[in-house]
């Protein structure tokens, strides 16, 4: 098993990664830019943790927490656009915002406790 496959950060990521993965490809999403965008931001919150964990350097792995919840917060933006257009529901949209706002604070404790070189 690798490092980042433990801690529950990731694991929290992946299974909202799979949910949402689900909602963008079901067809609810028209527009093309919209569903690569959302697919393009949230699989860089898991794909940027797991990379940054694997780095050796203190600012290396600061780096990659960093975009990897600046990606969360993208993500946030998207579901914003799409419960203006009425393209998700409320329930979806508070199901999903609460999962990346608790990424985000994890996301922040993981980078504060990066020991430093």
């Amino acid at each position: 098993m690798f490092d980042f496959e433990k801690l529950e950060i990731y694991q929290l990521v992946k299974q909202t990664n799979l949910e949402v993965l689900k909602y963008i490809f079901s067809g609810q999403i028209k527009d093309p830019y919209l569903m690569d965008q959302f697919k393009r931001a949230t699989l860089s919150v898991q794909l940027n943790l797991a990379e940054g964990t694997g780095r050796f350097s203190s600012n290396e792995k600061k780096h990659f927490i960093t975009v990897s919840r600046s990606a969360a917060f993208e993500c946030v933006a998207i579901l914003d656009v799409l419960k203006g257009l009425g393209i998700m529901d409320q329930k979806l949209y508070d199901q999903y915002y609460a999962n990346y706002e608790q990424m985000s604070k994890m996301l922040l404790g993981l980078y504060r406790n990066v020991k430093e070189d």
